[in-house]
């Protein structure tokens, strides 16, 4: 791998924060740190990854690998050294060795959020003298603000998740007389045929069952003259997607027609509000606004938007005391949504990228209220 990689600038910019942060070293395991800092995605097994990731005058990072995992390592030179390990070593003690040679008996350990608990009560038994907190406190506001080849990424991967949005607001994916989980796997299928790595998630709730915002999909067949809330996002290029449209199988009443025209007020309002500069919980409050004047507050009931990246869900979250600015290259959701339990649900997501120049949504699928009769 070249040195034109963006993993050198970015453990740059981790050395930079343990510094602020006064930590030590820096230990990543499952979880997406990893790969955004190396390439490399630790597959959730019972044999350790982790990579250490000393202060810079402590030397280079080391990544302890399963030597049956090292051949899926790229190598990356200027930023990390690859140590596989084999069957019968112990690689917490290696962990550990590697922590001891950075030069302090109290080091300030910051570990993966992920990390399986058994390898970190094992750690904290070898490290005593260590204090710990969640790797978080230091990668999240990095990994937060995308640089330009990142949003770029996300934007490629709306746009697949657009055609597949494209092909249910057009009709083009069947909905009455199948049940919810044929149309899920139908979803998902269009979203591997849209060049997705994986599918993430394809939830479809229809009828009652759209009152639940993460309903999973079940054997109930679709009805005509119903909601049904469609969200769904993949993974293509290692970046996520994540929309939502509500679409009808019938004329909606006066009364769901209304409350598809709040949300849809709402969601525009979170999305104008989204200027740099603004809190993240401004945003919220500007959608929250809208669907509180129209009576229907109390049926809105999560936050309005979560940060997207490597994961479905990261920093930034759009929610009530988050006093975090808004900032030029976060990326986020923006989905308020009214949900009447036991009756109906409506939903509109896009993904929206904050730049100077205002908010950029990269979800362009239509917003208008469809009625799918197939």
């Amino acid at each position: 791998m070249s040195s034109t990689t963006p993993f050198a600038a970015r453990l740059e910019r981790v050395h930079e924060a343990m510094g602020l942060a006064h930590v030590d070293v820096v230990l990543l395991s499952l979880g997406a740190d990893l790969p955004w800092l190396t390439g490399y995605t630790a597959m959730p097994l019972e044999r350790l990854t982790m990579l250490v990731v000393p202060a810079p005058a402590a030397g280079q990072p080391t990544l302890l690998v399963p030597a049956l995992e090292a051949p899926r390592v790229e190598p990356v030179p200027e930023v990390f050294s690859v140590r596989p390990w084999g069957e019968v070593e112990d690689p917490v003690a290696m962990v550990a060795a590697l922590v001891r040679g950075c030069g302090t008996s109290s080091p300030v350990i910051a570990i993966s959020d992920r990390a399986w608990s058994v390898f970190l009560l094992r750690l904290q038994a070898e490290l005593p003298g260590a204090s710990w907190r969640p790797a978080s406190t230091v990668t999240a506001p990095l990994r937060a603000i995308k640089d330009r080849a990142e949003v770029e990424s996300l934007a490629k991967a709306a746009a697949a998740a657009d055609r597949v949005a494209a092909a249910l607001l057009g009709g083009d994916i069947s909905l009455v007389g199948r049940t919810e989980r044929q149309v899920s796997g139908e979803i998902t299928g269009r979203l591997l045929g849209e060049g997705n790595e994986k599918a993430n998630f394809a939830i479809v709730a229809s009828g009652p069952n759209s009152a639940s915002p993460h309903h999973e999909p079940s054997g109930r067949t679709i009805q005509r003259g119903e909601p049904v809330v469609c969200d769904f996002g993949g993974s293509l290029g290692g970046y996520c997607s994540d929309i939502t449209r509500t679409v009808f199988t019938g004329a909606p009443s006066r009364e769901l027609a209304k409350i598809y025209g709040v949300v849809a007020e709402a969601q525009a309002a979170g999305v104008l509000s989204a200027q740099v500069g603004q809190l993240c919980s401004g945003v919220d409050r500007a959608a929250r606004r809208v669907i509180t004047g129209a009576g229907y507050g109390e049926f809105f009931v999560h936050r309005t938007g979560h940060g997207i990246g490597i994961e479905e869900h990261e920093d930034p979250y759009l929610v009530e005391g988050n006093s975090t600015p808004v900032t030029a290259g976060h990326v986020f959701s923006v989905e308020p949504g009214i949900y009447v339990p036991g009756r109906f649900g409506v939903r509109i997501e896009d993904i929206v990228a904050a730049t100077p120049q205002g908010p950029r949504p990269l979800n362009l699928a239509d917003h208008v209220l469809t009625v799918v009769e197939a």
